[in-house]
């Protein structure tokens, strides 16, 4: 590969950044899209290969791309709606009893801060419970008027309540159509390489398939175990709001320690405030410790491994240079690039390693 050759790459290589740079603000949902197709796109290639025989009729056939795209998105839409069922009633009977015991949890911090404070300070805390009570009252009773509450930010904020809705109905148009085309897209592809560059770019890409596959099909099934682990274990020792904090620890976990530390803070405000006494929140602690042994030395290297080969603090920076650059779309984007460029990176170590320049 000559110098030109080496330059015009570079040149292409830096123009995709900087148009992905330019229309970050508007990739969000095709990015979200392109990952939900390299999940899913597995579980279309295994119903479109069903063939379906019969002696007695003597005839066979084989659901065509489009049926198994299909299928699948009706079975992503079913799961979608049966966790929405679920957890929306939930998570609204949490928030009842939150703005209930909020008073509660206040009258006894002043009960127990206010004779400190003014012994130290000299400062009374000025707390009306009642009044805080009927604030909460009336602003939940505002907050449960969903139509009104619609037709107040469709009225003040409409351009962008429709271009939210507007991505939100693109993500499974766009699902559809990757998923549909997705071998006929890869093979697009590979048709535009030049010849001299396809063998190690089939091997590259094989590479980071692996990877990519194994991290996020694996990060996910460990984000729903850990959800389930930390909500049930926090159910277990008593805590009230065990199930919104423990689906938040769970699902924040593709963030190394973001989902443990997040969790554990708010697992020990609320138990702080629930049971009034440091030593009742002893098992809240257990229960996040048995979390990290479970996440750390089962899960992961179980259901994820050590294929992406990028260092705890690699992926944060990673994850916060992409929200900085591209926003939202940069962090869905982070990972991905990220083992990319860590497979890229072996590849050319091992160049390195068989070069005349390293072995002299």
């Amino acid at each position: 590969m000559n110098k030109h050759t080496n330059t015009v790459w570079l040149v292409a290589v830096l123009s995709v950044f900087g148009i992905i740079y330019l229309l970050g603000p508007i990739l969000t949902p095709f990015l979200i899209a392109a990952i939900l197709a390299y999940i899913a796109n597995p579980l279309v290639g295994k119903i479109e290969a069903i063939q379906f025989n019969s002696k007695r009729a003597k005839f066979s056939f084989k659901l065509s791309r489009t049926i198994a795209t299909l299928l699948v998105l009706l079975f992503l839409f079913a799961v979608l709606i049966i966790i929405m069922l679920i957890m929306i009633p939930l998570l609204q009977h949490e928030f009842v009893q939150l703005s209930q015991k909020i008073p509660v949890y206040l009258n006894a911090a002043k009960t127990n801060l206010e004779p400190w404070l003014q012994k130290n300070f000299g400062v009374s805390a000025e707390i009306d419970p009642a009044q805080i009570q009927a604030i909460l009252t009336e602003n939940w009773k505002t907050t449960g008027n969903f139509a009104k509450n619609i037709a107040l930010s469709v009225s003040s904020h409409g351009m962008t309540v429709i271009g939210w809705l507007g991505n939100l109905i693109l993500i499974p148009l766009v699902l559809f159509y990757l998923l549909v085309d997705w071998n006929i897209l890869l093979q697009k592809t590979s048709a535009l390489l030049p010849r001299s560059l396809l063998g190690k770019t089939q091997e590259i890409a094989a590479d980071i398939d692996a990877v990519l596959a194994e991290f996020l099909r694996g990060q996910l099934t460990v984000m729903l175990l850990m959800s389930v682990f930390y909500a049930v274990g926090l159910w277990l020792v008593g805590l009230e709001f065990a199930l919104p904090i423990g689906i938040l620890s769970g699902l924040l976990g593709f963030i190394p320690y973001l989902g443990f530390g997040l969790g554990l803070t708010l697992a020990v405000i609320s138990g702080v405030l629930q049971f009034g006494s440091l030593h009742d929140l002893i098992p809240l602690l257990i229960v996040f410790g048995m979390g990290q042994l479970l996440e750390s030395m089962a899960l992961t290297p179980w259901l994820v491994g050590d294929r992406i080969g990028l260092h705890p603090l690699v992926v944060i920076f990673a994850l916060m240079a992409g929200g900085q650059l591209f926003g939202f779309a940069g962090v869905l984007l982070a990972l991905p690039v990220s083992a990319a460029i860590a497979v890229g990176f072996r590849h050319a170590k091992q160049k390195y390693l068989s070069s005349h320049f390293y072995l002299g």
